[in-house]
């Protein structure tokens, strides 16, 4: 009996020390940010956050790998005074459905093309980081940009010259982290500016609703990278390249060969560059929304 109980207890302290594996972390939302719910033409069941007056124009927020909607939350609340908000979380993130497929870029690119075609008919500002950015350009592959009306890519190469460089890793001793581990050290080098240890923690808590496999399937990007750079050249909108030093030369590329383009460099933030220094990138994407798109 007494194994019985020891097992049970067992059982239960391991649930409560884990819930990242077991259902989507996150704070408390603000009372005027709302929860929505779609149904993709696949029939996967996918979110998103809604703020802000629903007559203004809209700037619609696409986070990275694995990454929730609410990761965007500085801007939400920013923006959302003048703007109508919206924040997606994509298939297998967040609190969308989890679906056995459709993680590839073009599936990825009909998820954010159905759900711009739920909202105003007047075309949007997409604001995407990391993975997202490249989602968005497989979007326009896919839909065009008639519903686009500027596009802001954050820190991700667009399939310009020159290609990224691996980035270096030091020599590990020992066996190999687990999922639960290597999760954890990500979310934790996005950021070069200390985060609160609980904000952390829930971030990874919601990156680990992301399945083991399907965190692979969306790196494995089965398109050549000509496939990015064609859809940033066929777009015509306004575009403003956000990024670190990393994807420098691309920026300088892309601005000299693609006119209504302009480049913001953050020398001194992590991959998670609007967390880090969320006035400065909500300043510089205000005033480009203001001068380049809604004068």
């Amino acid at each position: 009996m007494r194994h019985v109980l020891r097992l049970a207890w067992s059982l239960l302290f391991g649930l409560l020390a884990f819930p990242a594996v077991c259902q989507p972390v996150r704070s408390a939302l603000p009372a005027d940010v709302v929860d929505h719910f779609f149904i993709s033409s696949d029939g996967v069941r996918l979110h998103y956050l809604e703020a802000g007056p629903p007559a203004e124009r809209t700037l619609v927020f696409i986070p990275g790998w694995t990454m929730p909607a609410w990761i965007w939350m500085p801007q939400i609340l920013a923006f959302s005074r003048h703007y109508h908000v919206v924040a997606f979380d994509p298939r297998g993130q967040g609190d969308s459905a989890v679906p056995a497929n459709g993680y590839e870029p073009v599936r990825r690119g009909e998820d954010i093309a159905e759900l711009i075609a739920r909202l105003s008919p007047q075309p949007v500002v997409i604001v995407a980081w990391s993975l997202g950015v490249l989602d968005t350009l497989a979007s326009i592959h896919v839909a065009g940009d008639r519903r686009i009306a500027g596009l802001v890519l954050v820190d991700n190469s667009v399939g310009e010259e020159p290609p990224p460089t691996p980035v270096p890793h030091p020599r590990r001793r020992g066996p190999p982290p687990n999922h639960i581990q290597a999760m954890h050290a990500f979310v934790r080098a996005m950021f070069h500016r200390s985060q609160p240890g609980a904000y952390l923690d829930r971030l990874t808590a919601a990156a680990l609703h992301t399945p083991e496999t399907a965190s692979k399937l969306l790196l494995s990007y089965p398109v050549p990278r000509s496939y990015w750079r064609e859809a940033v050249y066929e777009t015509k909108v306004p575009l403003l390249y956000v990024v670190r030093p990393r994807w420098v030369a691309q920026g300088q590329n892309l601005v000299r060969n693609r006119p209504d383009t302009e480049m913001e460099v953050f020398n001194d933030a992590g991959h998670a560059l609007f967390v880090d220094e969320p006035a400065r990138f909500n300043v510089v994407t205000e005033q480009f929304l203001r001068r380049r798109i809604w004068p």
